[in-house]
């Protein structure tokens, strides 16, 4: 089996991702600096503590191991420190990325997944949002991933790369297994802030406008299994040879911030502690993928479709969690 190197292979997706291939029999490194991620969600695969802004390092590993193809999850990803600290994010998001290409390429290793995100699409013209919607970015996050797609044709034009960028919606629940699951600090995903509300972790969760025009005035937005995703990046990496571009992954089922939390409520037999606020500038009333073009291509379908059995799985990894 082909010898994979995981960037970012310690955080949320990234582990999931490592988890599924090493189980499909690939032969797996990670390399991760472990400012987001955790070293225990990486298990018994060989992992290399390393940053892509050290291109020793970087260099080193690849000498190191005969590697075939890289997945890239390695990103700062919180949208408000973007705007506040877009440096940080150019720095750390596009010109890593650039270092790992080029080491890429001197190693003859031409083939790469990439975590993109649908955040390049900024807000929505129409709906379901397909990949040939117009790329907007309305902040600094979303420009770094537009800006290393970029990248990423340029390099495929000139030096021959193989790619396939997948613009994720939002990662949502745990392993099935509870093993391993959504750890950020500071957390600002819904799923597990309203689950660690339930659990007494917090105080409230804090409902940012309830007075969209949706069906009950909340945000709906698309929530695809974090096992889901990490399926996708398999059948991505076996058809590199055979597509090139980027493509969207999510449900295409639209799902309300009322609706999450009754999900939670009713998986967890509690009551959420609410508090109702003020919209927040730039939230899209309603943003869902159109993942047809994904099914056609990797021939991938998600397998979590009830928003219970999403967060069933994240309320079991929150009540056990190991990191």
């Amino acid at each position: 089996m082909p010898k994979v190197l995981i960037v970012g292979g310690a955080g949320y997706i990234g582990s999931h991702t490592s988890r599924h291939l090493a189980k499909q029999g690939y032969d797996c490194i990670v390399l991760d600096n472990l400012s987001c991620g955790h070293a225990a969600a990486v298990g018994n695969i060989p992992l290399e503590k390393a940053d892509l802004l050290d291109m020793a390092s970087l260099q080193a590993i690849f000498d190191k191991y005969d590697i075939d193809a890289v997945i890239h999850f390695a990103a700062f990803s919180l949208v408000g420190e973007s705007v506040a600290q877009p440096g940080k994010y150019y720095r750390n998001n596009v010109c890593g990325t650039m270092n790992l290409l080029d080491t890429m390429l001197a190693h003859g290793v031409r083939k790469i997944v990439f975590s993109s995100t649908c955040a390049t699409y900024g807000q929505p013209h129409y709906l379901p949002m397909d990949e040939k919607h117009p790329q907007a970015p309305i902040n600094p996050y979303g420009q770094t991933k537009l800006t290393i797609e970029k990248m990423f044709a340029d390099y495929a034009r000139a030096y021959g790369l193989k790619y396939i960028a997948l613009r994720y919606f939002n990662a949502a629940g745990a392993a099935a297994d509870g093993c391993i699951g959504e750890s950020h600090h500071p957390e600002s995903h819904l799923i597990p802030l309203v689950l660690q509300a339930i659990a007494g972790k917090r105080e409230n969760i804090k409902i940012f406008g309830k007075d969209y025009d949706t069906p009950d005035g909340t945000c709906l937005r698309d929530y695809i299994h974090v096992e889901d995703l990490a399926e996708a990046h398999r059948l991505a990496l076996e058809k590199l040879d055979l597509f090139q571009g980027c493509l969207n992954l999510g449900t295409g089922i639209p799902t309300s911030v009322l609706e999450i939390i009754r999900a939670a409520e009713n998986v967890s037999g509690k009551v959420c502690p609410t508090v109702i606020e003020g919209r927040r500038p730039g939230d899209p009333a309603r943003l869902y993928a159109d993942n047809r073009k994904a099914a056609e291509i990797l021939g991938w379908q998600p397998q979590y479709t009830n928003i219970e059995e999403i967060v069933r799985t994240a309320w079991n990894w929150e009540m056990n969690r190991k990191f």
